[in-house]
């Protein structure tokens, strides 16, 4: 009898995901098939899941029109150990657990030669975007290279640093080291928020300032290390952060709304520096001349490299990072953790145990 993995796929955009039983595939050249332990559930799963980014002023990509195909088996957030391995693997061997690195490219292209699969700007490849993902009991992954050491890391945390974890590394790298008396704003305290949070006070230097619409999400931002964690909607909440801190010196933006760019572009102190990661959807207006006169920056970023993923685990293996909330969920309540998701009851991140 043909040995089957089991897969929650989507087959139409919005609706409700679909069990499909398939033959496990069979790993070839430098190839890797990890049966799955653990899938975090993110907030890109959810854009999938819908089928559009929102680009703002009613504007959207497409996922099918922009090669996500269906039926699609989401999740990009994986744990699990080695299964099988293709015959020109050397480094894989059956029985190891590792995270898998979802962000592949063409591997040809200028981005990809230079180590940004992320942004590759060919024919991308990314596991649960453009390739069938962690939302199943096993997943094939194209090369053993994109296979990473977790040493004695909880595997269910683990998961969440291929995505959550490596997009918050990257943004906080692209502010890097904040001098004594500089502030730092995180705005969004979703799982990639909380993330960044854990990691802020390692790599920047400084507790964070939390603004969230949540009361829950900025309880957990404090109990994360928070330095402040405040409400942004609240009467006269940015003039009196800029009052306090005299304006951030640097603000990461995980929501991407036009709110929420706004508070946080707005926070800025002259110099100070603003990443916007978030993809909620907006269009932000800015002053040409207040932004040269403040000289100010503004930066975008999405996900992170291969090589960064590495660095965040290394990190997180010798810093005491404090740990992100996680929900465990078994793999077949994959569309009820999308609900939960879309409905904005999920602290942390939920992670799906196959």
């Amino acid at each position: 009898m043909t040995a089957m993995l089991r897969c929650y796929q989507v087959a139409e955009f919005g609706q409700p995901l679909v069990a499909a039983d398939k033959p496990l595939p069979v790993p070839e050249g430098r190839g890797v098939l990890v049966k799955v332990a653990h899938c975090g559930v993110c907030h890109s799963d959810l854009h999938i899941w819908e089928g559009f980014f929102d680009l703002g002023g009613g504007k959207r990509v497409v996922a099918a029109s922009n090669g996500a195909l269906l039926p699609l088996t989401p999740g990009h957030e994986i744990v699990g150990v080695v299964a099988a391995t293709g015959p020109e693997a050397r480094a894989a061997k059956t029985g190891q657990r590792r995270l898998v690195f979802p962000w592949i490219g063409c591997g040809t292209c200028p981005p990809c030669r230079d180590g940004n699969e992320h942004l590759c700007g060919g024919a991308q490849k990314s596991i649960g975007i453009f390739a069938d993902g962690g939302y199943a009991t096993h997943l094939l992954v194209p090369d053993e290279r994109y296979l990473v050491d977790i040493g004695d890391l909880d595997p269910a945390l683990a998961c969440t640093y291929a995505c959550s974890g490596l997009t918050a590394y990257s943004a906080l790298k692209k502010i890097g080291h904040l001098q004594d008396g500089h502030d730092l704003l995180i705005v969004g305290a979703g799982g990639v928020g909380l993330n960044a949070v854990a990691l802020a006070k390692a790599m920047t230097g400084v507790a964070p300032i939390v603004a969230d619409l949540d009361p829950a999400k900025r309880e957990a931002a404090m109990q994360l290390g928070a330095r402040d964690a405040i409400d942004p909607r609240a009467e006269g909440a940015q003039k009196a952060l800029m009052k306090a801190t005299g304006g951030v010196m640097a603000a990461v933006d995980f929501a991407g709304t036009e709110a929420s760019f706004g508070f946080a572009y707005g926070s800025l102190r002259k110099g100070g520096h603003l990443v916007s990661v978030g993809l909620l959807g907006g269009v932000a207006t800015i002053s040409i001349g207040l932004h040269v006169m403040k000289g100010v920056r503004f930066s975008g970023s999405y996900v992170g490299s291969l090589a960064e993923l590495k660095e965040m685990i290394a990190l997180a293996q010798t810093a005491a990072l404090p740990a992100l909330p996680i929900s465990h969920r078994p793999l077949a309540e994959a569309t009820a953790s999308l609900a939960a998701l879309k409905a904005g009851q999920v602290i942390g991140r939920i992670v799906l145990d196959a």
